[in-house]
Parts: C-alpha cells; structure tokens; sequence
C-alpha cells in the first residue's frame, strides 16, 4: 500500500515539475500566433525580451528542465526497485561471459590465469624489434627514460642497483601479464597469447633464463625459477597489517591523534578546529 502510494506521489510530482518547466514554450507559440496554447501571464521569450527579464526566462526554463528530469529519474527508479533489503533499480545487464573474461586477464605468481598458447625466443626476436626495441633498445639495454629489461644480476645489494627482468622480478609469470595487459606502450591489450609467450621467451633468453628455441607455454614458464625468487620477505614492521586481510566491518573507533596546527602547519584561528 505505501510503496504504491509513493509511486503515485513521485509520478505527480514529475508531471508537475515537467509541466512547470514547460509553460515558457506554451507562451512562446501564443505569441506566435498559433493555437492552443495556455500563455503565463510572465513569460519573456528569450529572444524578444529585453534588459533582466530575458535571463530570467531562459533560467526558469533551464531550472525547470533540471527538476523535470530529476523527478522523473526520481520516479523510474522507484517504480523499478522492489521491496525489501536486496532493492534492485533495474539497471544494468547481467555480465556475460564473454565480457568477464575480458577483464579477467590476472596472471598469478603460480601461473594461475596463463592462456593456451605457446612461443619461442627465436620467433619473439623479431617481434621485440618491430614493437619494442624503440623504446627499451636492440638488446633490452634501455634508453631514454625507458628502463632496460636484462642484466643487472648481483646489483641489488650495491650502490647502484639495476632492476631488471633477471635481477628484480620474483616470478616469470608476472612478465607474461604485464607484456599482455600494458605493452606495447600504448596498445596494451593488442597482441596475441603466442606473441606475448614469445616476448617473454625472448626477454627470459636475454637473461639466460631459457633457450633460444625452447618452447615456452603455461606449464614451462610457471617451472622457470627466476634469480630473486627469495629476495622478497614480509613486511613485519608494528604497523603494517598481517595474517588475512578484513573485508568488512573493518573499521574500528576513530579518534584524531594530532592536529597540523599543532605543528605549524595549519594557523590557529582561536579554536581547537583547523581552518577551512
């Protein structure tokens, strides 16, 4: 009864808003001349008024206009929404299959995610030098403010580490799926699951991490060990989160620990608050 009622009242309240907003074009086609129309004794046409009254006619309309359509958005969602807690507003499609799975490229540390396919070093050779030699060099060495993608091995605990593909990166997996998503800069996305193997064939064989003419697929590149594999450990500083994170209700009492105006930073104006 009174999920019907409300519908009704938004449903007026949209039918007057839109009348409302309306009567500026009714006195617009009395004063041309044509039949039918019911003229508001204050209505300007915007392009026959003078001085104030002009701006005030094309506000009103556009004011007008504005509630019109926010009533009726008002009432569509409503009238679409059922009761109870799992309220629905009728909008959207269901996601298909074939849309999900566009977005759903992660590839995992454990190789979880890895399409079919498969690609050697040799045949990532000349793909590499028509799609990124530009930007990271013949030979994966860098250049410009484009990083280099090979050597660097035993650099990281020295005064200039070089992070690269067979210094840095703790698992070969992760290569495939930022070549797929992100590169070539610019075109993420734009290459094939053999032409993103046989990158990553081909910049693991630059790092000597698998041969020239090895084929490399899910199952082989999820068994390539890389050399910093156990150069990542747990953050265990006191205030970082461990053990499995919170989802919901995670937040508990919150209380302010420090004000900047305390330090400088924000003037006081006579008050505990900061200014605005």
């Amino acid at each position: 009864m009174y999920a019907s009622a409300e519908r009704s009242r938004l449903a007026d309240d949209a039918r007057r808003a839109c009348a409302a907003a309306s009567w500026p074009l009714r006195a617009r086609a009395r004063r041309d001349g044509r039949q039918g129309a019911c003229a508001h004794p204050r209505a300007v046409p915007a392009s026959r008024g003078q001085g104030p009254a002009a701006g005030r006619h094309v506000t009103r309309r556009g004011r007008g206009a504005a509630r019109c359509a926010a009533a009726l958005l008002a009432a569509a969602l409503y009238a679409g929404a059922a009761p109870g807690a799992d309220t629905r507003f009728g909008l959207g499609t269901p996601a298909t299959a074939e849309q999900i799975a566009g977005w759903d490229i992660d590839v995992r540390p454990d190789g979880h995610g890895l399409p079919q396919g498969q690609g050697t070093a040799r045949q990532g050779e000349d793909l590499y030098a028509r799609r990124c030699a530009a930007c990271h060099g013949e030979f994966g060495e860098g250049r410009g403010r484009f990083p280099a993608l090979m050597g660097g091995q035993g650099t990281l605990a020295s005064q200039r580490p070089v992070k690269t593909i067979g210094s840095f990166w703790p698992y070969a997996s992760t290569l495939f799926d930022y070549i797929r998503r992100a590169q070539p800069f610019g075109h993420g996305q734009s290459l094939s699951h053999d032409e993103v193997y046989a990158l990553t064939a081909y910049l693991l064989n630059l790092n000597d991490l698998v041969g020239f003419d090895e084929v490399l697929d899910a199952a082989r590149l999820t068994a390539v060990r890389m050399p910093n594999r156990d150069g990542f450990v747990d953050d265990d500083r006191p205030d970082v989160p461990s053990g499995e994170p919170c989802m919901r209700a995670c937040r508990g009492e919150v209380s302010v620990t420090g004000r900047a105006s305390e330090v400088g930073v924000t003037p006081r104006d006579g008050t505990d608050e900061p200014q605005r």
